[in-house]
């Protein structure tokens, strides 16, 4: 199984990349988001799904193993295939998902090609317990709409280490997470865990 592909691009389609790895072309399927990035000639690398079929082997290219755990986790929920998978990652960056689940925003979902109101209900619903530890895993708080808007990509172990206390003292992950991505906003990355869960705690106690 492949798990990951390192080379230049060799050409970029309609909802594939081919990926030149020392002298072979491997055709991976990608997110329109995915595919905006990359630039024939460029050196790239790609987490990569593999799908085996009787008939047929496709690979599944994305730029962050979040990325890919999202693709594996849409696809838990009936109705979400590879091809759907996609689309809502191909409309929503791996934060931006897991916001709207936090948040249950459901429209935002069904702004995915192929996303119906009933499949975008059915994602947040489905997916509300999983979308903390999807976005600790991947050191990605999902943002809250707190305030002056969104906290970004956390780059650091500060915030996992926060909604885990927060977690521990009883509050639900998803919770956690809207509040640490709301003291986030407001004290910047550099902010410590100890000040992250205090002003954690005050947004709890709204």
């Amino acid at each position: 199984m492949i798990g990951k592909l390192k080379g230049l691009v060799d050409a970029v389609g309609e909802s594939y990349v081919v990926v030149d790895v020392n002298g072979v072309g491997y055709e991976v399927q990608a997110s329109a988001r995915t595919l905006r990035t990359l630039k024939v000639g460029e050196a790239v690398t790609l987490a990569i799904e593999t799908h085996v079929r009787e008939d047929s082997i496709r690979l599944y290219g994305f730029t962050s193993e979040i990325e890919r755990a999202w693709f594996r986790t849409l696809q838990t929920i009936q109705g979400v295939g590879a091809k759907v998978a996609l689309a809502v990652l191909g409309t929503l960056a791996p934060q931006d998902l897991a916001n709207a689940i936090a948040l249950q925003n459901w429209a935002a979902v069904e702004q995915s090609p192929g996303v119906g109101k009933k499949l975008a209900q059915r994602v947040v619903a489905e997916l509300k317990d999983k979308a903390p530890a999807l976005s600790v895993a991947g050191l990605n708080v999902p943002a809250a709409s707190y305030g002056q808007g969104r906290a970004g990509p956390v780059a650091n172990d500060t915030a996992a280490e926060a909604i885990s206390a927060l977690t521990n003292l009883g509050y639900q992950p998803a919770l956690a997470s809207q509040a640490v991505a709301a003291a986030l906003a407001e004290l910047g990355e550099a902010a410590d865990t100890p000040k992250l869960i205090r002003r954690g705690l005050k947004e709890l106690a709204r």
